[in-house]
């Protein structure tokens, strides 16, 4: 048995780029940055921010046109895909993305907020419950759902479905 899902935290880099193909499906693109700090030997506090390549496919990708924008904190979930294909002077190259399966506006950088932001947030995602055999709490700050689910992913629970006191760590 194998698992493949992604939790990021994290600002965006760009404002999302939108194209739409052939069939007229809609493809976001966009950059997600995290960060952890750290402390190292010599005491001095060091910063690690590692750049995510997010892909958003059909309604999530035109709601993030519509929602994101670079500097806006964001919660994604989704799948690690590589890529590859070969260019122009016939080098293999590769790419690693995730593919949103939803995704949650947080609020914009610098805010300490968790939860929805005071900018307002996605649109109810409609009927997205979590799976009969979980149990979870109260939602925090008993905020409105702002999470957009893809349409073909299974429902999932968002962060604002998790109890967490104001004053404790992500887990995560």
């Amino acid at each position: 048995m194998s698992y493949n899902k992604v939790f990021l935290i994290g600002n965006v880099g760009k404002d999302p780029d939108v194209r739409h193909l052939e069939s007229g499906t809609a493809v976001a693109q966009f950059s997600l940055a995290t960060s952890e700090r750290y402390r190292d030997k010599n005491g001095a506090t060091q910063e690690l921010t590692e750049w995510h390549n997010i892909v958003c496919w059909r309604q999530l990708a035109e709601i993030a046109e519509k929602h994101i924008t670079k500097g806006t904190q964001i919660f994604v979930e989704g799948k690690i895909r590589t890529r590859n294909w070969t260019d122009q002077t016939g080098a293999k190259r590769y790419t690693t993305e995730i593919y949103a399966d939803n995704v949650r506006l947080l609020g914009k950088k610098g805010d300490s907020s968790f939860g929805a932001s005071s900018q307002g947030g996605f649109p109810a995602a409609p009927a997205a419950q979590p799976a009969p055999e979980q149990n979870y709490a109260q939602p925090f700050a008993q905020q409105p759902s702002t999470t957009v689910s893809n349409v073909n992913s299974q429902p999932i629970v968002s962060p604002a479905d998790i109890a967490v006191e104001a004053s404790d760590d992500l887990p995560f």
